[in-house]
């Protein structure tokens, strides 16, 4: 049987630190709740949209994602990774039982 492994990894608050690399790329770490690295190459210009994006964005949340590589010696690889970066949208506040019913009584 053959199968696909995908992951995405999901960060906010603060973008991943990112160092040049080889072919137009930029290297970024991740480390997640268990203390797995994962490591991926993203495209320069993805990332400079990801970073305008969530300077753009007053609350935003981002992802890194594709195929499950190699392991490292302290985590994994994310090949051909793709980043993006999305808004957070403010949910609308429930009303509270307790006001409603009040209002309804105020008639």
């Amino acid at each position: 049987m053959e199968a696909k492994s995908e992951v995405t990894i999901k960060f906010s608050g603060e973008l991943p630190t990112a160092t040049p690399a080889a072919n137009k790329k930029v290297a970024i770490e991740l480390t997640d709740q268990n203390g797995i690295v994962f490591t991926a190459q993203v495209n320069a210009k993805s990332w400079r949209k990801a970073e305008t994006n969530a300077s753009e964005f007053g609350d935003w949340a981002g992802a890194i994602s594709d195929k499950l590589g190699q392991r490292t010696s302290n985590g994994f690889e994310v090949v051909d990774a793709g980043i993006q970066i999305f808004q957070k949208k403010a949910k609308e506040p429930k009303p509270e039982e307790g006001a409603a019913i009040a209002e309804a009584g105020v008639s």
